[in-house]
C-alpha cells in the first residue's frame, strides 16, 4: 500500500487459561523478548509488553494490512511452545482462549505505556477480573465476555 498512513495503536490482554499463575519472574523478561520478536517479524512495532503472573499487556503500533486475530494467534501458539520447549513451567496449561485489543489515540500513547511497565503494582490493589471490567465499562457486557472474564 504505497503512500498509505495510518496510527493504530491497539493494546491487547490475554491470561493463562484458568487464570493460572505459571508465569515466573525467572524467565518473564525472555518471553516478553521471544513475543516481541514474533510482532516485529510480522511487520508491527511493540511498544510496550509486561504482565503478571497469569496474564500479559502489550501495546502495539500496527499497520492496516495486519490481521489482529492471525497476529495473536501466532504469539500464543509460538509463545505456548516456547514455553513447553525451554521446560520454563511443568505445567501442561495454555493460553486462555480469545483475547482483548482496545485502541488509543497517539496523545495516549505515553498513558498507556507507563501503565503496562507498572503491571505488577498495578495488580497488588487490583485484580485481573476487575482491570478488565473496567476495560470494559464503556462497552454493554455479553455472555461472551462474561464467559471470557470467568475463566
Amino acid at each position: 500500500m504505497a503512500n498509505t498512513y495510518s496510527q493504530i495503536y491497539i493494546q491487547v490482554i490475554f491470561a493463562v487459561q484458568n487464570r493460572k499463575a505459571i508465569i515466573r519472574p525467572e524467565w518473564e523478561e525472555e518471553l516478553y523478548k521471544y513475543m516481541t520478536g514474533i510482532v516485529q517479524n510480522k511487520g508491527q512495532k511493540m511498544l510496550s509488553i509486561n504482565g503478571t503472573h497469569n496474564h500479559i499487556h502489550f501495546f502495539i503500533g500496527m499497520k492496516p494490512s495486519c490481521c489482529l486475530s492471525d497476529l495473536i494467534r501466532e504469539i500464543k501458539k509460538s509463545s505456548g511452545s516456547f514455553i513447553k520447549e525451554r521446560r520454563f513451567t511443568p505445567f501442561r496449561d495454555q493460553w486462555q482462549e480469545g483475547f482483548g485489543a482496545f485502541s488509543y489515540g497517539h496523545s495516549q500513547m505515553t498513558d498507556v505505556i507507563k501503565y503496562i511497565e507498572n503491571q505488577k503494582e498495578h495488580h497488588r490493589k487490583k485484580t485481573f477480573r476487575e482491570e478488565y471490567m473496567d476495560f470494559l465499562k464503556p462497552l454493554k457486557l455479553n455472555s461472551k465476555m462474561n464467559m471470557f472474564l470467568n475463566g
